[in-house]
């Protein structure tokens, strides 16, 4: 099946785009800057505030935020970069990582990126909000049906809408087919900041882990990560969950009671399963996807990063490719070697917050002790950067051009 880029050769060749969290903007100001009318259709009513800390770590991520001339901006709303101190029960130091494994180069809260991304986006990019796809029809166009809005016809759907892409499910498959599970979930809500200090601080013991980050003096999030096994469909919200949670962390040592207190009251709380995305191609026709819809995981897998690079290459081969087909398989063979080992870290996240057995704690205490020992630490942060930075940049000559 031909899917022929002749009408991508209109002024202005329509592509939809699910999500507007990092990946859908991103892709958004490249495609508006390179001729395409871009729309935007968000589930959530409004921008997402707030959420954890995402950051940029090595020449790749900077050179497509300077090419994006955000780097500047990133800077100026960056978080205290801070070394994450793992903790026995009584809070003394057992091993101290430093911020580069934390904060990267650069490191900012996940919405304030949002809003960095959305004001440079809004005047070129028809945003939706309040509104998602529920059904797709490939033919000689993409033609779209939407919850609220009258069904539309578009050149191009690209799911940017998350792990739990709703565009995946509609082109590629049930979603459990396609996720693969790691064995722990993670909890995390924004609470006032408990610590004696800025910074980050993680206590564990086996199978659950409470990581404490202080933004501010006043600002806080925490993260839990415990044992247990695949989310049932609608287990993502709710008061259970909070109980379910606090008996789960009970019984715990260090600020782990007044970080359960500050649970009972949150009202951002975000439950998910520690998974990766594993899909046998990034596109089906007039359907692609990018970011942690294509290739993300849950935690510890650079997916803030990876959607800005993936963003920038799928934009600029959409431009320059002859037909759909050869700008999806160009994207996808500059891809997904990068996200493939970048999602490795997602795997073993849970583990490193939360040992299984009391043998592993002991062990991921002594082995950080020694990596990040003043003798191995540049070693160390070779390790932390290389993922982050094994992949060729391209230049494309339509990027030189832009504005």
């Amino acid at each position: 099946m031909h899917h022929s880029l002749h009408n991508l050769r209109r002024s202005e060749p329509r592509v939809l785009i699910s999500g507007a969290g990092i990946a859908g903007p991103a892709l958004a100001y490249w495609l508006a800057r390179l001729g395409f009318h871009t729309t935007i259709v968000e589930r959530a009513p409004f921008l997402r505030a707030g959420g954890q800390a995402v950051d940029f770590r090595g020449p790749i991520h900077r050179a497509v935020l300077e090419r994006m001339a955000i780097w500047d901006a990133i800077h100026e709303r960056r978080t205290q970069p801070c070394d994450l101190r793992m903790l026995d029960a009584g809070g003394r130091t057992r091993a101290c990582l430093p911020e580069v494994m934390m904060s990267g180069d650069v490191e900012i809260l996940r919405g304030d990126l949002c809003r960095l991304l959305y004001d440079r986006t809004k005047r070129d990019t028809d945003y939706r909000f309040g509104d998602r796809i529920v059904s797709v029809e490939t033919g000689s166009l993409a033609e779209v049906e939407f919850e609220h809005g009258k069904a539309e016809t578009f050149d191009l759907v690209i799911g940017a809408d998350g792990l739990h892409s709703g565009v995946r499910a509609l082109a590629f498959g049930r979603e459990r087919t396609l996720l693969r599970h790691h064995g722990y979930r993670i909890a995390s809500f924004a609470l006032k900041n408990l610590g004696p200090s800025l910074g980050a601080a993680c206590y564990s013991e086996p199978g659950r882990g409470v990581c404490l980050y202080g933004f501010s003096a006043e600002d806080a999030r925490a993260l839990l990560v415990y044992t247990a096994g695949p989310l049932e469909s609608g287990e993502r919200d709710g008061v259970q969950r909070k109980h379910a949670l606090a008996e789960r962390f009970a019984g715990m040592g260090w600020l782990v009671p007044a970080i359960l207190d500050a649970l009972a009251v949150a009202t951002d709380l975000y439950v998910d399963a520690i998974a990766t995305v594993h899909v046998d191609r990034y596109w089906a026709g007039h359907v692609g996807l990018v970011g942690d819809a294509a290739w993300g995981g849950t935690l510890g897998g650079q997916g803030t990063s990876l959607a800005i690079v993936g963003a920038y290459v799928l934009a600029h081969e959409l431009a320059a490719a002859p037909n759909v087909v050869s700008a999806w398989s160009r994207y996808e063979a500059r891809m997904r070697p990068y996200a493939t080992r970048c999602q490795s870290g997602a795997a073993r996240a849970g583990g490193f917050f939360a040992p299984k057995t009391r043998i592993g704690l002991g062990f991921r205490n002594v082995f950080y002790g020694v990596l990040t020992s003043k003798h191995f630490l540049p070693v160390f942060e070779r390790m932390v950067k290389k993922a982050a930075s094994d992949f060729a940049l391209p230049n494309y000559a339509a990027a030189a051009r832009l504005p």
